[in-house]
């Protein structure tokens, strides 16, 4: 029996990057999924995908700064499929640029989605994982929330504080079956933050990241045997020649 047989696992940001290519590689493997998104017709699209090829999952249209949303929403997933055994917490936003540059509006999406966003999702996913014999709680932040490079300072200071969060909140977790895992990959090759700061003809993007290869690390932290657990753990390109 695989691993993930009948495994429930909850991904936010599910609609495209990182978090739709981390949901059909767990579909294809048996877990059960419930997926978080903002854009319900092109999370009906992953859902379409993931069913054709035989696996299970559960739309869950909400913003991840809607507290209540996410709290109904994990509770829906619970009924449908069992315990939630595994969260990643991925949603997340980003603008680049001289700081003072920085739309006022990109400012408070960032800090909303990245930091509120972030807890709310966990805040509402944790009591089912403590409900779990086994679970994970993974959140995939960002090296910018490491390294805090130049350009970056509002997005760099989000991350920053979903690791210090998380890490955090290992403290109290990891004695009580739920183990926490921080994946912090450099750029990856997806949407993410075109037209604020990154357009597709930057020279950069080829060399990224490919959001399926994030998606294998956080496969990899999960499924390390209970003994042992990855906290904080980067993942680069070979492109990125600087830990600077």
């Amino acid at each position: 029996m695989s691993y993930w047989n009948n495994k429930v696992v909850l991904i936010t940001g599910a609609s495209s990057g990182i978090g739709r290519g981390l949901a059909v590689q767990l579909a294809r493997r048996g877990a059960r999924l419930g997926l978080v998104a903002r854009r319900a017709s092109v999370l009906d699209e992953v859902i379409a995908e993931i069913q054709d090829a035989g696996g299970k999952a559960e739309p869950i249209i909400a913003d991840v700064q809607d507290a209540d949303a996410l709290k109904s929403g994990a509770q829906r997933l619970a009924e449908v499929f069992g315990p939630i055994d595994i969260l990643v917490a991925n949603a997340g936003t980003g603008a680049y640029g001289d700081f003072l540059d920085l739309q006022p509006e990109w400012l408070d999406e960032m800090l909303d989605t990245n930091v509120k966003g972030f807890i709310y999702t966990i805040r509402a996913a944790l009591p089912h994982l403590l409900a779990s014999e086994s679970a994970d709680l993974v959140g995939v932040a960002s090296i910018a929330g490491q390294r805090a490079p130049e350009g970056e300072a509002v997005y760099a200071a989000s991350k920053h504080a979903q690791i210090g969060f998380l890490r955090s909140l290992d403290h109290e977790l990891y004695g009580r079956g739920v183990r926490c895992s921080i994946l912090a990959p450099g750029g990856v090759e997806t949407e993410f933050a075109m037209g604020r700061g990154r357009t597709p003809e930057d020279p950069d993007l080829p060399g990224m990241l490919r959001a399926e290869q994030v998606a294998d690390a956080v496969l990899y932290a999960i499924t390390r045997p209970r003994s042992q657990r990855i906290l904080e753990a980067s993942i680069l390109p070979m492109s990125d020649d600087s830990m600077g």
